[in-house]
């Protein structure tokens, strides 16, 4: 089969205790070939902004989907990540005959496609769309960190580090964080129980 263009995508921030899914699409260009292109996570922060920007500068076209907090809380985190990358999907100015998703998991694109388990590390379609996720997130990530002092969102990103778990627990929740997520859904139903630390979860 003859695939004239191909997208790739993948989603980063499915593990996080705060904040958005990030989905990235990202069509390269045949004719360009970036060397070194592998899973975003394999890579220096100081890597992955580099190859964000040769992947925007050379890509035939690229696109952000996301799924925020709330909708996460609403229809679980692999569907809120599938909707994400839908919506990445239907971003692109430019539409593909066929897709790779990372993953197991195929959204509802009507787009020929394959899920492919590691596929970050295979493809390289993939590998920048995880990438341009990657940065895009950790981004947003240290915009929170500005709104909500204290938190250290821009060291930890929102996973559950040691450190995050210190804060959540000194600090409590933000309306940013998952409340479907542990431990996050044990200190909101503590809330119930304590109108300090409800104050402080609603500001």
């Amino acid at each position: 089969m003859l695939i004239e263009l191909c997208a790739g995508l993948d989603e980063v921030g499915r593990g996080c205790l705060v904040g958005p899914v990030v989905a990235a699409a990202v069509i390269l260009n045949p004719s360009t070939t970036i060397e070194g292109l592998t899973d975003s996570k394999k890579l220096t922060p100081k890597q992955r902004e580099q190859f964000a920007l040769l992947i925007k500068e050379h890509a035939i076209a690229w696109a952000i989907g996301r799924a925020d907090a709330s909708e996460i809380d609403n229809i679980n985190i692999l569907n809120a990540s599938l909707l994400a990358m839908v919506r990445a999907f239907s971003m692109l100015l430019v539409k593909p005959s066929f897709i790779r998703v990372d993953g197991k998991h195929f959204p509802k694109i009507d787009c020929e496609g394959e899920a492919v388990i590691q596929g970050d590390s295979k493809f390289a379609e993939i590998s920048a769309a995880s990438i341009i996720a990657k940065v895009f997130r950790d981004k947003e990530m240290e915009t929170l960190d500005r709104f909500y002092q204290g938190y250290c969102f821009s060291q930890h990103k929102g996973y559950a580090t040691k450190l995050h778990l210190e804060k959540l627990s000194e600090l409590g929740l933000t309306r940013q964080h998952r409340k479907s997520f542990s431990p996050v859904k044990n200190i909101f139903l503590e809330k119930m129980d304590n109108p300090l630390l409800n104050k402080k979860m609603m500001a």
